[in-house]
This record gives structure tokens, sequence and C-alpha cells, in this order.
């Protein structure tokens, strides 16, 4: 394998790549990625046999061929090397030599024969959709996936396809945050997906929303090609959660509030409230709302705020970063919040907006 190219076109792959290359690998290949040079491109694949990333990039290839060289250590050289320069890189028995002016760098390799690779995912049905509105389903979910909770499940999200609707779900148990979208013309089969939490992650990182996409989605996995690079995700095999169940029906209890005064009033309250459990308290009466927190110092904070509301009293606690992630996902001006009763879930969505809901269960205080 021989090839040359401009340094910045060389980094771009890498650096799209290298979020899923692990640093502390059982095993050795997959701190690697595999560089396969043939007709006139270089591919550039990550994997950390849960995500596969495959970037490419117009390169001079002199002889074709494919190797595995250690991804940091060639982003870290090519980082390094001063703006314009070129690269030449070729292999030499076992080693890949990286030549560039009066530089030279020899890293060990290893067989591209043992790079694990997702090739056919044999998919089910292919969606196309705007970048754009995928980037806005992720951003207005991403926040509930669980982080390392034994119900595997939850540590991801749930993409699900019906009619001409495509749904993203997540939830830690604590809260939930739903958000779906109309495509036109488009008639789905019936399907639910949970995509891992570091493909979830991966993906938001990768998309610059501009254009449309297609998303693969097979029985084992999902493929998105993006402008470049080739997102593959395994998928997590479990059941998803009957989330329709925990979604709170209409009630009269219904408060209306402008979302930037809620947000600040709760975030001065936040300051003083548990480090730990992050519990404030809600008392919600006729056209206001009290905010509270306390915490093991016997330290209180107290905040009062105007509100549109004629439902009962009602006085409820939350953890209240799960009230200013919600919120942060709304787009409007105005929010609403509607509680059945001081031990029921949170509904809180903008009005007139039925395409996101986001439920915060109550805690004890």
């Amino acid at each position: 394998m021989k090839l040359r190219a401009a340094r910045d076109v060389l980094l771009k792959p890498l650096q799209a790549v290298i979020g899923v290359v692990e640093r502390r690998q059982t095993m050795p290949i997959l701190s690697n990625v595999l560089l396969v040079a043939r007709d006139g491109k270089l591919a550039v694949t990550a994997t950390d046999l849960e995500v596969e990333l495959v970037a490419q990039a117009e390169v001079t290839v002199e002889s074709e061929g494919e190797i595995t060289v250690s991804g940091r250590k060639l982003l870290d050289i090519c980082r390094a090397l001063p703006e314009g320069a070129d690269i030449d890189i070729s292999v030499s028995g076992e080693k890949l030599v990286i030549r560039s002016g009066r530089s030279k760098f020899s890293l060990a390799t290893l067989p591209a024969a043992e790079f694990p690779t997702i090739e056919d995912i044999k998919a089910e049905q292919t969606i196309t959709v705007e970048q754009k509105m995928l980037s806005q389903l992720i951003e207005k979910t991403h926040f509930s996936m669980a982080q390392q909770d034994v119900r595997y499940y939850l540590n991801g999200m749930l993409l699900e396809t019906s009619g001409n609707q495509l749904r993203a779900v997540a939830t830690d148990g604590h809260r939930l945050a739903l958000c779906e979208i109309k495509i036109e013309g488009a008639s789905f089969e019936d399907q639910q997906v949970i995509v891992p939490r570091k493909g979830v992650l991966e993906l938001q990182r990768l998309m610059d929303g501009k254009g449309s996409l297609n998303i693969e989605l097979g029985s084992n996995h999902v493929r998105i090609q993006l402008e470049g690079i080739r997102f593959t995700s395994k998928l997590i095999d479990g059941r998803f959660p009957e989330y329709d169940r925990v979604i709170p029906k209409e009630t009269s209890n219904e408060l209306t509030a402008d979302k930037e005064a809620l947000r600040g009033a709760l975030q001065r309250t936040a300051i003083l409230s548990n480090e730990k459990y992050r519990g404030i308290r809600l008392i919600i009466r006729d056209g206001e709302i009290v905010i509270q927190a306390h915490n093991p110092e016997q330290e209180e904070a107290e905040e009062e705020l105007e509100v549109s509301y004629s439902g009962e009293d009602i006085e409820i606690g939350f953890n209240v970063n799960y009230l200013l992630d919600a919120l942060g996902a709304i787009e409007g001006d105005v929010v609403t919040l509607s509680v059945l009763d001081s031990n029921s879930s949170c509904l809180i969505r903008q009005p007139g907006n039925e395409n996101s809901k986001f439920v915060v269960m109550p805690m004890r205080l």
C-alpha cells in the first residue's frame, strides 16, 4: 500500500471516526483503524464492536492495499504536522511509514484480515429523512436516556416507524422524552429498534443538519449514510417499555408560564438544592407558583412566579435537573405543565405542539 495526500485531507476522515476508538481495549486491534486504499480513495474504518464508522477521502493511490494501525497515534501525527503539508504513507514489512518533509514516523501494524467489520446489515426498510429532522428528534430526546441502567434496554433510544411517522423515545425510568415527525407521502412498516446510547451520541456529533440521509433498519443493526461517512450501530436486543402508558392524560390542573422566567427561577433555586438528589418543591396555586429548595446545611431558597393557573392547589417535589432538561428542549416562549395531583407525573409541553412531550416523575422530599 502506498498513497499521498494533503494533511487536511487525511485529518478529516480520522477526526470523523476517532470517537469510537476506545483508549483501553481488551482486543488490541480495536484501538486501531483499518486503512483501505483503492480506486483513488482512502477508507478509514473504526469500531468498538457496537458502533462502526467508515469515512472516505480522495487521495493519490500509488499502490492499493489495506492495513490497520493505531488510530490515535496516526491522528496525533497528522495533527502535529504543519498546515498544508503533504504526507506520504507506505507499508514496509510490518510497519506503516509516514513521511512529510523532513519528518519520518514508523508505526506498528496489525493485519487487516483480523479487523472486525460489518458488511451487509440485511435492511428490512430504508427511510429517507431530512438531516435536520433526525437531528431534531435526537436533540429533543437524548438527554432522557439512561446511562448504565441494569435494564439495558433503557440505555439507548427507541426509534419507531408507523404510517408516515418517525418517532424517538428515551426514558431512564424517572423521566421520558418523546418527539415525532411526519414525513409527507411516506408509508413505513411498523418497526421498533433501540439504538444504544453511544451510537446516538456519535450520530448526533456527526450530523451537520444539511441535506437528507437514508436510515437503513435491520433486525440487528441500523445504518445511516451521511456525506462521506457511513455510520453503523448494533441494536439493543430488548423490549422497550410501553411508553404510552406513562404519558399523563388530560387534566384541568394545567399551568402556563413564560419559559425563560420559569427556567431562571428553577436555576436560581437549584443552587441551594441537595447536591446529590437535586430535589425542589413546587407549590402551585391560583395564579402563582412557589419554588422552594433546601439542603443538609439548612440553607433555603424560594422563588415566586406569576403563572396562569386555576386548578387545585398542589404541592409536589421534582428533580430540578429533569425539569430544566425538558424546558431546554422546548422551542417556544411559553410552556405548559400538567399535573393531576402531588403523586402523579408532570407532563411538560409547548402549547399547540403535540409533536414533543416530556414527562417527569415526582420525588418525595
